[in-house]
């Protein structure tokens, strides 16, 4: 267990604390045990090892990840019951999803090892209620999202305020402390700014392989899929690329990626739990009530430049960056009348020019604009949206 703290300590020394995600406050980290999951690449390790910098001593604490060597002739349980007799009392768990049978030894280890107190983290394809155990009166799961605009202010520019409410939104009441011109900046954001590593020189290239090892690694070894049926991922990830966002026809796709209907369905549930694809829904919302999927769009417009390109369609743009900010404080839904609607608010997305003729008659409608950077009436600036988180 030697090489275990070993690698902590090494990461523990490269974390820094200058920036933390949204998520951090609102965890309940005192829980027994709770999960963190979300996409590759949005920052689920920086907010472990920031919460053991800041919160615990390395003599209760234990750090690693599930994909480790050491698990090659070593199970979760028995590690966790060997800590615990060292007097461990903390244990924090990367890429949970990697290790075979892990929900059912995280179930033992709730049960047997009750001074234990677990944090782990995985692809947010893990769905801890259909595990081989059912942890989820257990472990509440937390959702870590991308980078919102607020966010990569802080992480970018070093542009640090509060998070806005839609309401104080819709009442122009939002801005961007010290910067009058937002509008290169959230350009910037759109290209680049959804993953905390998109400063690096070369990350279109590593985002073009959080997406390929989502495909080709994550959803068939969580699914146990087979490699021919994960080549149907990436089929239907560069069908959904050309067509976002499109009002999905099951058997016009199914027959594009040669498998059936019903496959399909499966396959979008499963893109879009990792991170890859957002599926826009009808209906009121809530418990029970998914609705039916009227538009397939791509996660985020990072992920949209680096399947598109400068052919990216500007309009495509607009409405998944609507859509991604929005969807994480708000049920965001189709609109009979125009673009989305949350709960009795209706929006219409379109560029400086856009009118708001779809919007007659409708009591609460709202157009919101890109390329402007103040909103009046009605009219509110497409970046606002990207404060919210």
């Amino acid at each position: 267990m030697e090489k275990l703290y070993e690698y902590m300590r090494r990461l523990l020394e490269a974390t820094t604390s200058k920036f933390y995600r949204y998520l951090y406050d609102e965890i309940e980290w005192d829980d027994r045990m709770l999960g963190i999951v979300g996409p590759r690449g949005v920052g689920k390790t920086t907010l472990l090892l920031q919460r053991i910098r800041d919160a615990h001593s390395l003599d209760d604490t234990l750090y690693f990840s599930a994909d480790s060597l050491y698990f090659a002739d070593h199970s979760l349980y028995g590690t966790a019951e060997a800590f615990c007799r060292e007097g461990g009392t903390y244990l924090f768990i990367d890429e949970v999803h990697k290790y075979p049978g892990w929900s059912r030894e995280l179930k033992a280890i709730y049960d047997m090892l009750p001074d234990l107190r677990v944090c782990f983290t995985g692809s947010s394809i893990l769905e801890i209620e259909k595990g081989d155990a059912d942890l989820s009166r257990r472990a509440p799961k937390y959702l870590l999202e991308g980078l919102s605009f607020r966010e990569y202010l802080a992480l970018f520019h070093g542009i640090e305020f509060a998070p806005v409410t839609l309401k104080r939104i819709l009442s122009h009441e939002a801005s961007i402390p010290g910067v009058a011109h937002p509008i290169k900046w959230f350009k910037e954001y759109l290209r680049r700014g959804y993953y905390p590593f998109g400063a690096d020189p070369a990350f279109d290239i590593e985002l073009g392989q959080v997406i390929t090892r989502t495909l080709e690694v994550d959803i068939p070894q969580f699914a146990n899929m087979s490699t021919a049926t994960g080549r149907k991922l990436l089929k239907l990830m560069t069908l959904v690329g050309s067509l976002a966002p499109f009002t999905p026809n099951m058997s016009s796709i199914a027959s594009k990626i040669q498998v059936s209907r019903n496959n399909v369905e499966e396959y979008l549930d499963y893109l879009e739990k990792a991170g890859m694809i957002a599926q826009l829904r009808s209906g009121a919302g809530g418990l029970g009530a998914l609705g039916k999927v009227e538009k397939v769009y791509l996660d985020n417009t990072n992920i949209l430049y680096n399947l598109a390109g400068t052919a990216a369609d500007i309009g495509s743009v607009r409405e998944t960056f609507f859509y991604n900010q929005m969807r994480v404080r708000h049920d965001v839904r189709s609109s009979k009348a125009s673009d989305f609607a949350v709960r009795d608010l209706t929006f219409e997305i379109g560029g400086r020019n856009k009118g708001a003729d779809q919007l007659k008659g409708v009591e609460h409608g709202y157009v919101v604009r890109d390329d402007i950077e103040y909103g009046h009436g009605n009219v509110v600036p497409l970046w606002v949206f990207g404060l919210m988180y």
